[in-house]
């Protein structure tokens, strides 16, 4: 049996190996061709079977909102005086008692007058001597029949007698001392029989009427705080009443950085005592926001918190800029004259997704 020769193939590749690189080289194009021509990869497939978050919102109207921060202090008087002798006299009378409501004018203490009225008549009556002989030189003068220099001293006496009744005057008054303005005495330091000497405390006075209520201002704020501006005042009983800042610090504090305030606070029945905690609403500025309730608060990715809104179907992310803060929700300025505000379902989006937004009105 004749032996078998190779096949042509055989004869072919065996005689041009190189046939055999282009046709892997062929296939294997074919193979990739075919690949990126094949439908969606099945990642790529599911991602885009997934279907978008439903969302519900409501639009919202930006109302004008007086910003205003709060501020902590205390009542103090508007004025507190410490009432002193002028002159050295036994006391022999104190006329009031302390927590008394005086008015001005009203006398305090009595000192003794000693010996200073019947001085005060003995003064008047050189006076009347002094001015007579003024008028006598001066008439002599006229005549030419007294000398510049005779006149000169009738005229010194004169006003040495004037100098003298007056000092007598001035200290017969000041055994008497009287309420400079309307108050309360908040203390008596003398008792009946005391011997006061000149600059000695017999009693204090405080004006409650308005009473002051005094406060810091932070460097961020001081700014926007107008001297005359109408606040409410917070008192410990929690009564609500109405002040006026009338007092605000150029310099602030070495130590706390911090702007003295002061507000002023009708009290005209002395009915509030000094010393009393409270809170002042102080309004800065108004601007242009909207209420929303802490349900429509989120986060972003990098924990800040703000709010959803829609930008036709796509979410976007504001931080909250707050105005004023209240027990059934929250002011927010920056969010234009009207928005769309996502109120379910933002806790499931993320700023730049495409959704499916349900307008849901939120009920009054």
């Amino acid at each position: 049996m004749p032996k078998e020769g190779p096949s042509f193939f055989t004869h072919i590749f065996s005689r041009r190996p190189w046939i055999i690189s282009v046709a892997t080289l062929a296939l294997l194009v074919a193979w990739v061709a075919n690949g990126q021509q094949s439908p969606t990869s099945p990642d790529a497939q599911k991602q885009s079977d997934v279907p978008l978050a439903r969302v519900s919102y409501d639009t919202f109207i930006s109302k004008p909102i007086v910003r205003s921060i709060s501020l902590y202090g205390k009542t103090m008087p508007n004025r507190q005086l410490s009432l002193r002798t002028e002159v050295s006299a036994k006391v022999i009378a104190v006329n009031v008692k302390k927590g008394m409501r005086v008015s001005k004018g009203d006398l305090i203490v009595t000192l003794d007058k000693t010996d200073r009225p019947i001085q005060l008549q003995r003064a008047q009556s050189l006076l009347n001597v002094r001015q007579k002989e003024f008028n006598a030189a001066k008439s002599l003068k006229k005549k030419g029949l007294q000398g510049e220099v005779s006149f000169s001293r009738a005229q010194a006496n004169l006003t040495d007698a004037k100098a003298t009744v007056e000092n007598l005057r001035l200290a017969l008054a000041r055994t008497e001392i009287r309420a400079p303005f309307d108050g309360v005495v908040d203390k008596i330091d003398v008792e009946l029989g005391d011997y006061a000497r000149s600059g000695d405390p017999v009693a204090s006075l405080v004006d409650l009427d308005p009473l002051l209520i005094k406060a810091n201002v932070s460097e961020r704020h001081i700014e926007q705080v107008k001297t005359g501006t109408q606040t409410k005042v917070r008192l410990l009983n929690d009564e609500i009443r109405d002040a006026t800042l009338r007092y605000q610090s150029s310099v602030s504090s070495a130590q706390t950085n911090t702007f003295d305030v002061e507000f002023e606070l009708s009290n005209p029945d002395f009915a509030l005592p000094a010393g009393m905690s409270t809170e002042v609403e102080l309004p800065l500025e108004e601007s242009m926001a909207v209420k929303v309730t802490p349900a429509m608060l989120a986060l972003d990715g990098k924990g800040n918190l703000g709010v959803k809104t829609l930008v036709g179907d796509r979410v976007k992310f504001v931080p909250i800029n707050l105005v004023k803060s209240e027990s059934d929700g929250v002011w927010l300025a920056g969010l234009g004259q009207k928005v769309d505000l996502i109120t379910k379902g933002q806790g499931f989006v993320r700023d730049g997704d495409q959704v499916i937004a349900v307008h849901s009105p939120i009920q009054p």
